[in-house]
């Protein structure tokens, strides 16, 4: 089936390169001619494990071009599927004008009866304004909304071995058989519902998964105070039937980079445009900000003067996998850290350069953990590294046996048995 992926960054080069890997005939599009640029020399803009080993593959065997010609894309593409990351602020608060924009500059160069289908994040009704413009323009086009299921670090594992994938679209024989065919090629549960209940299903996944998070970091401050372990108590919620093996129920830092949020937005807009009170969904978001602060909290109550200390961080992504600094809140901490007179160790192995609003202030990138930490006062280990995980304790003990460790996601959770003074959420 001849494709066109609209929108190259995380969503768009994993969807692009996943579905040329199962023989499509992709052409990817993208107006903005320096990333097409690099993309067509086998080089990815982002990191993901895989992929840009699967699009060089792809790219040699013909199966996958980069463009930014409209009418090269476009002129006998079946199926266009939009996938922009749509951009957000420093407050969550999406820019959808963007995305809508770029689709409105490819609609006229579709032939007629192709199908557009949506996978970025827009608020639901957006498909419902794309169709009204096609109609304006007299384009005799067809509409579907497939909420995309990115996961940064497992991108093409997920979108190649979903459990299920949602498709919205109208009551139309020939829209749906299409759509099966393509999407039947990833998986054979396919569920059906409409436009507006697939861009709702996307806003209730992402805003459950929120309330999950903020419910179980609330929880585990509450355990911190009063001499319960949070893990142990998630460990016992877990074994009640009505909540399950695989619920979100582990303490750890604040959801960020943007996507969570975005939909939580989202949500409280629709009510709001439509007088519903929802105090439950407009709560997520406060609570969620108030325990970003949870490790500055932690680092205030053990010393009353941060200048001259050094800390030591473990990863400034926003999460394993990725080399995405887009609303990471170790970022923030850094920043924070800063300006409270610190000095700072950062080891990433996947962050090349450091962020611009660092400045030329006190922090040094190192190539090896045990190097960032010596001569460090604390050490705190943010991104969920497992090559972090594996090093030896003692060898650590060695290097800094004055060490405290603020760990935000509780990877080192056994390393306090080897004598560090050892801080984690939700465990006293």
């Amino acid at each position: 089936m001849k494709i066109c992926v609209q929108g190259l960054w995380h969503l768009g080069c994993v969807t692009s390169a996943a579905l040329a890997s199962l023989k499509h005939e992709v052409i990817a599009l993208d107006y903005k001619s320096h990333i097409i640029k690099k993309l067509n020399s086998g080089l990815s803009p982002i990191f993901e494990p895989g992929l840009e080993s699967m699009m060089q593959q792809c790219l040699r065997s013909g199966h996958l071009e980069f463009t930014d010609s409209p009418e090269r894309a476009l002129e006998s593409s079946e199926i266009l599927w939009i996938t922009y990351d749509t951009p957000v602020d420093d407050n969550d608060v999406a820019d959808t004008g963007y995305v809508i924009e770029q689709v409105k500059r490819s609609l006229p160069f579709l032939p007629a009866g192709a199908i557009v289908l949506v996978s970025s994040q827009l608020p639901v009704g957006s498909v419902r304004c794309l169709e009204k413009i096609a109609r304006d323009k007299n384009l005799d086009l067809h509409f579907a909304y497939s909420p995309e299921n990115l996961r940064l670090g497992q991108a093409l594992e997920v979108f190649l071995n979903p459990d299920r994938i949602v498709v919205g679209c109208r009551k139309n024989d020939r829209v749906k058989d299409i759509l099966e065919s393509l999407l039947s090629s990833i998986t054979a549960n396919l569920e059906w519902v409409s436009i507006e209940s697939a861009e709702m299903t996307k806003h209730a996944i992402n805003t459950f998964l929120a309330l999950s998070v903020t419910f179980a970091n609330e929880i585990a401050s509450i355990c911190e105070s009063v001499g319960a372990d949070a893990s142990e108590v998630a460990r016992g919620m877990k074994t009640e039937q009505r909540i399950g093996q695989k619920a979100y129920l582990l303490p750890g830092g604040a959801f960020s980079g943007g996507t969570l949020a975005r939909d939580v937005n989202f949500l409280s807009e629709v009510a709001k445009k439509n007088t519903i009170s929802s105090q439950l969904i407009n709560a997520i978001n406060s609570s969620n900000n108030n325990h970003k602060k949870w490790i500055w909290r932690k680092i205030n109550s053990m010393y009353d003067d941060l200048e001259g200390k050094c800390i030591a961080i473990w990863g400034l992504t926003y999460k394993a996998n990725t080399n995405t600094l887009r609303r990471s809140t170790t970022v923030d901490l850094v920043s924070y850290l800063l300006e409270r007179k610190a000095c700072v160790n950062v080891y990433d192995p996947l962050v090349e350069t450091l962020p611009s609003c660092f400045g030329t202030k006190e922090v040094v990138k190192l190539k090896d953990p045990i190097e960032s930490i010596r001569g460090a006062d604390v050490l705190i280990v943010s991104t969920s590294y497992n090559e972090c995980k594996q090093i030896d304790p003692e060898k650590l003990k060695k290097s800094n046996p004055n060490l405290k460790i603020i760990d935000i996601n509780r990877l080192l959770i056994d390393w306090n048995t080897a004598g560090f003074e050892y801080h984690t959420i939700g465990k006293p």
